[in-house]
């Protein structure tokens, strides 16, 4: 049920937000570092992991899709409540951790879109119909 998404996704957050928080602490700056966005790395991760598991029904979908939904107002929000001057003040320390995120998440994000099959793109997709369709039309 749909209810079973949600929770996936309180979990995510729960588990990203103490990660961003012991982040924090070990880089010596007192804000979450990192933890909504960790949260949604580990929720994508779940969610791939379920499909493969056959485990993803339509109810987790259906709740993980609500959320997703909310996502920009849910960062926003969270992102209104951290303690920026304190980061700022945590000097270089601030961009090592930006830097480290960034990096760790096209690392992340470029081995799970090469872990599946590979899927045909829009172009060739339209480039199939298109040779398709002229193919039974004489040529002037």
């Amino acid at each position: 049920m749909t209810i079973s998404g949600v929770a996936l996704l309180a979990l995510c957050t729960l588990v990203g937000t103490l990660l961003g928080d012991f982040l924090g602490i070990a880089l010596d700056v007192q804000a979450n570092v990192g933890g909504v966005g960790l949260a949604m790395l580990l929720l994508v991760t779940a969610r791939v992991y379920l499909h493969r598991a056959g485990r993803l029904s339509d109810g987790v979908k259906l709740g993980v899709g609500f959320w997703a939904a909310l996502y920009i107002p849910i960062v926003v929000a969270m992102a209104a409540t951290q303690n920026v001057v304190a980061a700022v003040e945590g000097g270089p320390m601030v961009l090592v951790a930006g830097t480290l995120t960034v990096l760790l998440n096209f690392v992340v994000f470029g081995v799970i879109s090469r872990s599946g099959p590979r899927q045909e793109t829009m172009d060739e997709i339209e480039a199939r119909e298109l040779a398709a369709r002229t193919a039974g039309i004489p040529k002037l």
